[in-house]
């Protein structure tokens, strides 16, 4: 199982993804603003978002933080 999360620094919402995945046996293939990762790249992959978290699981999309607790207790 693999995730992708795209994160900036210092973002508390980005670490609770992380650690609930991590939780979950995935994966995770952080992809950190700034550190070689940019905003269109990020707008490439989710067109009008505002706001990291954004996590891909398997491929899908699942949206930021609070997507990702709904998308494990509806599991």
């Amino acid at each position: 199982m693999k995730a992708v999360v795209w994160s900036k620094p210092d973002c508390p919402y980005c670490t609770m993804a992380e650690k609930l995945l991590t939780q979950k046996g995935y994966e995770i293939e952080e992809r950190k603003l700034g550190f070689g990762w940019n905003r269109e790249q990020l707008f490439e992959a989710v067109p009008n978002v505002k706001s990291v978290p954004q996590i891909f699981l398997d491929g899908e999309y699942i949206g930021g933080y609070d997507n990702l607790k709904k998308y494990f207790e509806e599991k």
